[in-house]
């Protein structure tokens, strides 16, 4: 296969890239850090296509297309697994200028990266678009407002994918991991690598490699089969009472 994923430059992305290097899929790795990604192609040999791209910029995302070499255009996966968080306050002291960067990557990126594959995709009656998302789209935490919003696009946009997609071989699939460790998400979310580190104390999170293996596994089932949502937690992870205020007697 033919692998695009986004977000190749660390955690979950990297992860995804070398899993299917590794078992002898060709792997474009796409992401704004050169040097990170010309790394990894070193790491995985010539499986592994280095592409810079911003998935902000539809211009440098249908140049990264437009360049890529003839045997490699052929896409039969995409992983959407560029974005990030920004912040833990509530929303109204929350920065507008983080928010509105979540919103252009995690929801806008992923859809215009995925308008411009899909088409390719459904003619060739063949594909896979798989999207990571998160536990926070579907369960709601101080802190979260925006980027829990914008991961509940993507669960949504993934189920829409699939009605527009039936009768096709062309899937879709949403990956929801919850708390997972060993990437950067916390580092850039919290700006702060002491606040990042707390976050992951005295727990055994889910990491990259985890992740990777249920992309791959989703990607290289039976063309029948589509895994239309996948959540995933650490078992030290679980759920808590809702929020009750209770006012003085």
């Amino acid at each position: 296969m033919i692998v695009f994923v986004t977000g190749a430059t660390s955690g979950f992305g990297a992860g995804i890239a070398r899993k299917f290097a590794q078992h002898g899929h060709k792997v474009i790795a796409t992401g704004r850090r050169e040097d990170r990604l010309q790394a990894l192609a070193a790491e995985c040999g010539t499986n592994v296509l280095p592409v810079v791209m911003d998935v902000t910029s539809q211009q440098s995302i249908q140049a990264a297309l437009d360049n890529l070499p003839g045997d490699w255009r052929e896409i039969d996966v995409l992983v959407n697994n560029a974005g990030l968080a920004l912040g833990v306050k509530p929303a109204h002291e929350a920065s507008l200028a983080q928010w509105e960067t979540m919103i252009a990557t995690n929801c806008q990126g992923l859809a215009t990266v995925t308008r411009l594959i899909l088409p390719d995709m459904v003619k060739r009656d063949r594909g896979h678009i798989i999207n990571i998302s998160s536990s926070a789209g579907a369960y709601a935490y101080p802190g979260a407002n925006v980027y829990g919003a914008s991961k509940a696009f993507v669960d949504q946009f993934s189920k829409n994918l699939r009605a527009d997609l039936a009768g096709t071989n062309v899937r879709s699939s949403n990956i929801a991991p919850g708390l997972a460790g060993g990437t950067e998400f916390s580092n850039v979310r919290l700006n702060d690598d002491a606040a990042a580190a707390k976050v992951y104390e005295g727990t055994t999170p889910l990491t990259a490699e985890d992740i990777a293996e249920s992309a791959y596994w989703i990607a290289t089932l039976p063309v029948h089969v589509n895994i239309n949502h996948l959540e995933i937690m650490p078992t030290c992870q679980g759920f808590g009472p809702l929020f009750i205020k209770r006012y003085p007697t």
